[in-house]
């Protein structure tokens, strides 16, 4: 097994270990698998360290498609190119990298206007295999395919990427630092300074206090808004929430007889100008709609629903009240030019990333961060592949 990246493994398969998801909910299992070098615009990177999203557990957890087993899953994470494929010029061995799960082919419409992130060439979807080929990279030592996750699949000692999903980084900042920004974290403060553009001076109410939704307000306080309202159902976000600059707390369980959307509207005088739903409920999109002020006021959806959840807004509200509503797929973000934007802006201690990082485990322990996760009692746990 190939512990550095090496000339000599450049196009041959490579074999190491894996955290591999046999089945729905149950443990994964660490194993040796083969992992085939890099096809045309891809890289064969050495991960260094992954951390735990949210995403992962809920597909780990998920019976009917898009699940898919075995599946190697793990989709926020920085490590080092071993190699690269044909037509690859933007990394070389030996750089270090962060893997993203939306595209950024750098070609398209969308990728080449400042509009848009949603790549036409290489559009998002959850699928078992590499982007551009259709085909996975990974086998059991059987010779039994292993699938992918969110084109990243970082539960791997190695792993393939297309060049699209790839972008290079500086090499001095702490790898568990930078793996943070492979997804979640990018995705909340995206949100805030991408998609939303909020303004200095500004009033945000954020529904869900969990990673994202706490990158929501990293992002939001960075943007200089002056009033940060934060809604969970734990009280004890309220305490965490002030690292990232939460001003208020509203208990979704202890509104009494008025709804949060009411509750919120008596706090902004009529509703705050950005409202974020982090969670992934389409009741709490309606709520955050609902306390969204009239005339300028933008909802933003960033939470992860059912499959075939549905929103239901009143037409008379929506002509009436001319507010926006939109989504926000990883925050908006380019990520080849904005995840090294937002690592300049961690080196000049600016943006809180540290404060996220709750716990770290080894490579063996993978699943005590589930437990973690699933408990509520991390917001991310890094997992070291060599530690």
């Amino acid at each position: 097994m190939d512990e550095q990246p090496s000339s000599k493994t450049w196009g041959k398969p490579i074999k190491c270990r894996a955290a591999v998801s046999r089945q729905p909910g149950e443990p994964l299992v660490i194993e040796e698998i083969t992992v085939a070098p890099p096809m045309a615009r891809e890289v064969r990177i050495r991960i260094v360290c992954t951390s735990l999203c949210h995403s992962d557990v809920t597909f780990w957890k998920m019976k009917d498609y898009p699940a898919i087993f075995p599946r190697i899953f793990g989709h926020e994470a920085m490590g080092i190119v071993e190699s690269v494929g044909e037509g690859v010029d933007e990394v070389t061995e030996g750089d270090s990298v962060i893997p993203f799960f939306m595209s950024d082919c750098g070609e398209c419409i969308d990728c080449r206007s400042k509009k848009s992130n949603l790549c036409s060439n290489l559009p998002f979807k959850v699928s078992p295999y590499m982007h551009r080929h259709e085909t996975s990279r990974f086998t059991d030592l059987k010779g039994e395919v292993l699938y992918h996750f969110l084109f990243v699949s970082s539960f791997s000692e190695y792993t393939v990427v297309d060049i699209a999903h790839v972008t290079k980084i500086d090499p001095s900042i702490p790898p568990n630092r930078e793996c943070l920004l492979s997804c979640g974290v990018s995705t909340g403060v995206g949100a805030a300074w991408r998609t939303a553009n909020v303004e200095t001076g500004s009033t945000v109410a954020i529904f869900g206090l969990g990673s994202i939704g706490l990158a929501v307000a990293e992002g939001a306080r960075l943007c200089g808004a002056t009033k940060i309202i934060g809604v969970d159902l734990n009280p004890d976000k309220f305490e965490i929430g002030k690292k990232f600059g939460v001003t208020e707390f509203v208990n979704a369980g202890e509104c009494g007889n008025k709804t949060v959307s009411q509750v919120i509207n008596e706090i902004t005088g009529g509703g705050a100008d950005y409202c974020f739903e982090c969670v992934g409920l389409a009741s709490l999109v309606q709520e955050a709609y609902a306390c969204c002020r009239k005339g300028w006021g933008k909802t933003i959806v960033v939470g992860v629903d059912k499959p075939g959840s549905k929103l239901s807004l009143s037409s008379f509200d929506v002509l009436h009240s001319g507010k926006t509503l939109m989504g926000s797929l990883f925050g908006g973000l380019k990520a080849k030019t904005d995840i090294p934007i937002l690592l300049k802006r961690y080196l000049d201690k600016e943006l809180q990333l540290d404060e996220f990082v709750t716990h770290e485990v080894k490579f063996e322990d993978i699943n005590k961060a589930f437990d973690l996760l699933i408990k509520g009692e991390s917001l991310r746990c890094v997992i070291w592949m060599d530690k």
